[in-house]
């Protein structure tokens, strides 16, 4: 059974008008993920070339990557797209980790 994390990572990424990217993971989950609140802001100045964000690509990792300096998380991309809590996509993950004492 393969497991939850690995579902998150996605197979395909394009770039699309503005600050999107279209994203396609194993589960069947595709979609475009509105990135424009992260434009323009530190490392995300470097967006402003359009050629920087079109060469938008697959980290070995599994993260979402434009050159070295940028990458985005698979597992938060995924949460945006579907609009899933982290709960939601972790089942168990936040209650296994709070201890009663």
């Amino acid at each position: 059974m393969e497991s939850t994390s690995n579902l998150n990572r996605p197979i395909e990424v394009a770039p699309r008008e503005g600050y999107r990217v279209w994203l396609r993971y194993p589960n069947g989950v595709a979609g475009e993920v509105d990135l424009s609140d992260l434009a323009g802001r530190g490392v995300f100045q470097a967006w402003e070339s359009r050629a920087c964000f079109e060469a938008v690509r697959i980290a070995a990792d599994g993260g979402i990557a434009w050159g070295e300096e940028i990458e985005l998380c698979p597992d938060a991309l995924y949460m945006r797209l579907t609009g899933k809590s982290v709960e939601e996509v972790f089942p168990g993950v936040i209650s296994s980790s709070i201890s009663t004492s």
